[in-house]
C-alpha cells in the first residue's frame, strides 16, 4: 500500500507538473506575438505563416500517430465552421490589436472567453443558469470596465477603441466552442479537427494577404519579428498537444486549470520580456477576471471537445478551445 501511495504522489507531481510547463508555454505566446507585429507586418500576413507553421506541426503529429485526418463531406461543414471562428477571424484579431495594446492586457482579453462561452451556451440550451455563474460574468464584465473606464488604466486612451475590438477574439471563441459542443467534432478527434482548420484558414488568408498588400515573404532574412512568429505558431500547437495529452491522463477538470496558468504566466512572460508596466487598474482587472473564471468555468465534464479535448485553444472554457482551455 505504501508503494501504491508513493507512485500515486509521484504521479500527481509529474502532472501537477506538465500542467505548470503547459501553462509557461502557452502563456509565452503572448508576448511573442507582440514582437511579431513589432515590425509591422499586416495581420492577414501574419495569418498566412501562423496557420503554415501550425499546419506543418500538425501534420508532423498525426503523422507520428499515424492517424490521417478523415475529412469527408458530413463534416466539411463542422471544418469550415472552426476554420472561421475558432482560426481566421480570432487569429486576425489578434494580430490587429496586438500591435497597439500591451501583451499583458492581451492576455487579460483572450481569458475572458468562458465570459463569452456561457452566455451563448444559455441562448441554445447548452447550459443552466446559475446564480454563481452569473456572479462570474459580471466580474469577466467588471474586468473590462476597470480596464476602460478609469482614465489611467492604459498607457494611452487611444487604446480602448482597440481593446474592445480585441474582444472580438473571446467571443469568435465563445460561438466557435458551442457550435463544436452541439455539432459534434463527427468522427474526428480534436488534432484532426484542428488540422483541416488549419488548412482552410491558411488557403483563405492567402488571398486575403495578396488582395489587401499585406503579404510578406520569409525567405529574406530573419529579424526579431520572423523568429517571434515561427516560436509563437510552434510553441502554440505544442502547448496544445500537450493539453490533449494531459485532459488523456488527468481529466478535463485537472486539465482546465491551464487557463488560469495561461492567464498568469502571459502577464508574467510580459513583464520580464517587454518590460511592461501595469497600472493598479489593470492588476485589479486581472483578479476580476481570474475570480470570474473560476465562478464560470464548469466543474464537471460534458463537452465532447474537451473530453477528447479541445482543438483550439489557449485559456477557455468547457464549450472552448485554442488559447482556450476548460471544463
Amino acid at each position: 500500500m505504501p508503494v501504491i501511495d508513493a507512485v500515486a504522489g509521484k504521479s500527481r507531481r509529474f502532472l501537477f507538473a506538465a500542467l505548470l510547463l503547459i501553462g509557461a508555454i502557452w502563456g509565452l505566446t503572448v508576448p511573442l506575438t507582440k514582437l511579431a507585429v513589432s515590425t509591422g507586418h499586416g495581420a492577414f500576413g501574419l495569418v498566412v505563416w501562423e496557420m503554415f507553421f501550425g499546419v506543418l506541426v500538425l501534420a508532423f503529429l498525426v503523422r507520428i500517430r499515424g492517424r490521417f485526418p478523415r475529412i469527408r463531406s458530413e463534416n466539411l461543414g463542422l471544418i469550415l465552421f472552426i476554420s472561421i471562428f475558432g482560426t481566421l477571424i480570432p487569429t486576425s484579431l489578434w494580430f490587429l490589436t496586438a500591435r497597439y495594446l500591451p501583451a499583458g492586457i492581451m492576455a487579460i482579453i483572450i481569458s475572458l472567453a468562458p465570459m463569452f462561452t456561457l452566455p451563448v451556451a444559455l441562448m441554445i440550451g447548452l447550459e443552466r443558469f446559475s446564480l454563481m455563474r452569473l456572479t462570474g460574468l459580471m466580474l469577466g464584465a467588471l474586468s473590462v470596465a476597470l480596464l476602460t473606464l478609469p482614465e489611467t488604466s492604459l498607457p494611452e486612451a487611444s487604446m480602448i477603441g482597440w481593446l474592445l475590438l480585441a474582444l472580438g477574439c473571446p467571443l469568435c471563441y465563445g460561438i466557435e466552442g458551442n457550435g463544436v459542443a452541439r455539432m459534434g467534432l463527427g468522427g474526428l478527434d480534436p488534432v484532426e479537427a484542428l488540422l483541416g482548420a488549419s488548412v482552410i484558414s491558411l488557403l483563405a488568408a492567402l488571398p486575403l494577404a495578396l488582395a489587401s498588400g499585406q503579404w510578406f515573404g520569409m525567405w529574406r532574412p530573419w529579424g526579431q519579428a520572423e523568429y517571434a512568429l515561427l516560436a509563437s505558431s510552434v510553441l502554440t500547437v505544442l502547448a496544445y498537444a500537450g493539453y490533449v495529452w494531459l485532459v488523456t491522463e488527468a481529466g478535463s477538470v485537472f486539465a482546465a486549470q491551464v487557463s488560469y496558468l495561461v492567464t498568469g504566466f502571459g502577464v508574467f512572460w510580459s513583464i520580464s520580456l517587454l518590460e511592461e508596466s501595469y497600472s493598479g487598474w489593470v492588476w485589479l482587472a486581472l483578479m476580476a477576471m481570474l475570480a470570474g473564471l473560476f465562478l464560470v468555468v464548469p466543474k464537471q465534464a460534458g463537452n465532447p471537445l474537451l473530453v477528447q479535448p479541445d482543438p483550439l485553444a489557449p485559456a477557455a472554457p468547457n464549450h472552448d478551445n485554442r488559447f482556450r482551455a476548460g471544463d
